[in-house]
């Protein structure tokens, strides 16, 4: 087995699952830039490694994507090649390293169009390289991409808001937004769910479903099979996103999923083009 593949089988995440949509060349390389994003994101991540350690490894990855790695491991190679297969821009993989970089050290978002950026850079420009190797071709893929890679962010966001006050007090949501609905960071770091709360988590909800139907909108017949997978990807984070506005966004006391059963009913309709 591959580096490649027992980094994607050791996640066990919703990506790897809707990875079952695509044709064999195409999964094998979407397993080798899903590892990539994994080892990227867990080198921004993983406290338990020394933070010069875990900064060398994001700069060594992005001078070798930008300028080529003197003495490449496996999955360095499998990237490049990728890169070439596809005839990929290196911007975006710089772009996403980037924001990976970025978590490194605790941030502060004051504003959406602070928070835009990032989402920019982690989410949607993992879909600008997925629809490459999916073999999408018409302009407005990009748009599609682009769109709900923020959809995609921003459920992770709101899902995530436990873990990432245990990842050193991480906040993503944007300071002007807490003062919008009266709600405060300190109040967040003590779990304290209140109206306050639920109505600042609505918005930005709200705020997701937007861009969820924005990327509904940019979806082409003529990309509709190669975007087979993306759209598994669309309709099982929607669906979390629904289930947790339902439920009021117990985010403190529960990380919301969806049950296998459920996830495969979502990638059956979609290789089924419904």
């Amino acid at each position: 087995m591959s580096s490649a593949q027992q980094i994607t089988r050791k996640a066990k995440s919703n990506l790897a699952f809707a990875l079952s949509c695509l044709p064999k060349q195409r999964k094998s390389d979407m397993v080798i830039f899903y590892a990539f994003c994994r080892v990227i994101d867990d080198l921004a991540d993983d406290l338990d490694t020394p933070y010069n350690e875990r900064a060398l490894g994001l700069t060594q990855w992005r001078e070798g994507i930008e300028n080529g790695f003197d003495h490449p491991d496996e999955l360095q190679r499998d990237v490049m090649q990728i890169i070439e297969r596809y005839s990929i821009p290196k911007q975006p993989f710089l772009d996403l390293i980037d924001g990976c970089k970025s978590d490194l050290d605790p941030q502060h978002f004051n504003t959406w169009q602070d928070l835009e950026r990032y989402t920019y850079q982690v989410a949607s420009c993992v879909g600008l390289i997925s629809i490459r190797i999916f073999g999408c071709t018409h302009a407005d893929s990009e748009k599609y991409a682009t769109a709900l890679g923020h959809a995609l962010q921003l459920t992770n966001i709101l899902r995530d808001i436990e873990e990432d006050l245990r990842k050193g007090d991480r906040i993503y949501l944007p300071k002007d937004d807490f003062a919008r609905f009266q709600y405060s960071e300190q109040e967040l770091k003590e779990h304290i769910h209140n109206q306050h709360f639920v109505d600042m988590m609505n918005a930005h909800a709200e705020r997701a479903e937007a861009f969820y139907q924005e990327a509904i909108g940019y979806l082409r017949d003529e990309d509709a099979k190669a975007l087979r997978a993306a759209e598994a990807m669309r309709k099982i984070y929607h669906t979390l996103l629904i289930k947790m506005r339902s439920d009021k966004f117990h985010v403190f006391s529960q990380r919301y999923s969806l049950s296998k059963a459920k996830k495969t009913s979502i990638l059956i309709s979609s290789l089924l083009g419904k």
